[in-house]
């Protein structure tokens, strides 16, 4: 093999050092990427129940405000009273608040944590920035 007289070490060794430290370099991305998902994974675990109480909530008060619809349309026969009618739409309204607060807090978790891994794509950037710097370097 061919040794080099300035540092004594031989191209196979060289190159067992870099299949080491690409390797390495490799399991600690892959690594930052599951820790990284993994935090998501947190965050998509109280998100998505609190988006489904909202889409439940909202779906019970699409439902109540066509029977307050309905409710208001038989008030106005003479022999319908209108009590039916503000008892669905009170109902309504309460639904549809609790709803949107539902839905505004998951809204909210998604736009404070995010679904991509930004720390992740962070260093592979930096590591492209370097590895061409590195590259630019030895020629």
């Amino acid at each position: 093999m061919h040794n080099d007289p300035a540092n004594g070490r031989s191209l196979a060794a060289i190159v067992a050092e870099m299949k080491g430290e690409l390797r390495e370099f490799t399991q600690t991305r892959i690594e930052m990427l599951k820790a990284e998902l993994h935090e998501k994974l947190k965050t998509l675990k109280i998100a998505v129940p609190l988006a489904a109480l909202g889409v439940l909530l909202l779906a019970t008060a699409c439902l109540l405000f066509t029977m307050a619809l309905v409710g208001l349309a038989v008030a106005f026969f003479p022999s319908s009273p209108y009590r039916w009618f503000f008892a669905f739409a009170i109902v309504a309204i309460l639904w549809t608040i609790l709803g949107g607060i539902a839905a505004y807090f998951a809204k909210r978790e998604f736009e404070l944590k995010g679904l991509m891994p930004r720390r992740t794509i962070k260093v592979l950037k930096e590591d492209k920035v370097w590895i061409q710097a590195e590259a630019k370097n030895q020629l």
